[in-house]
């Protein structure tokens, strides 16, 4: 009779932000290794450059060891360091000389219908990948203040309590800014890919 190991429970990140405190260097890691994947997908949507990406996600887990100390453990810390992530992008764009709430061209997207060298026909099925690169670059065209709050409850779905407490808003400014965030996506992605125009009603 073979008996198999059973897998441990995973350690919640309290315990793990306790021990990170404590001096014990792997359990850091443990939270850099379960966060980085979301983190890496958020700074994404604000910037398409690679080398970008990795030094924003790189600058808030190197903020979030440096300010450990300062975590309450009132709210999960994925939200406590979505905080830092978020003041880390905004920094990063300004220093960069890229205002949040201006329009960001993307490079990539040429004049005439072409992306990445091939022409998109309004009546050709779009790749997933496509879909991806046309709501990013949607995205990057918000101002922050609904790019946030649409990250947060299309992308990290999010309940809308969740996102007033995150953001430190009531739950009417939630919707509010949810209801123009959706409509503005809707305003300039029709205007940017018309092709969206049939069955957009």
């Amino acid at each position: 009779m073979v008996l198999r190991k059973m897998d441990a429970a995973p350690v919640e990140d309290s315990s793990l932000v306790r021990d990170s405190l404590a001096g014990d260097g792997t359990a850091f890691q443990l939270l850099v290794e379960r966060y980085q994947g979301r983190l890496f997908a958020l700074a994404r949507n604000y910037t398409k450059s690679p080398v970008e990406i990795e030094d924003i996600v790189q600058d808030t887990f190197l903020k979030a060891f440096a300010r450990l100390d300062s975590f309450q453990h009132q709210s999960s810390f994925y939200t406590w360091i979505y905080r830092i992530a978020t003041n880390t992008l905004l920094d990063h764009l300004k220093r960069r000389g890229r205002s949040p709430v201006q329009a960001v061209e993307d490079p990539e997207v040429l004049p005439n219908g072409v992306c990445d060298g091939n022409l998109m026909r309004p009546d050709a099925r779009l790749q997933e990948k496509e879909i991806a690169e046309i709501t990013q670059d949607v995205l990057l065209d918000l101002p922050e203040i609904f790019r946030q709050v649409l990250i947060l409850r299309e992308f990290e779905d999010m309940a809308y309590q969740d996102i007033a407490d995150l953001l430190e808003i009531s739950i009417g400014t939630v919707e509010s800014r949810l209801f123009r965030a959706r409509n503005k996506f809707k305003q300039k992605l029709l205007a940017k890919y018309p092709e969206f125009a049939q069955g957009a009603e």
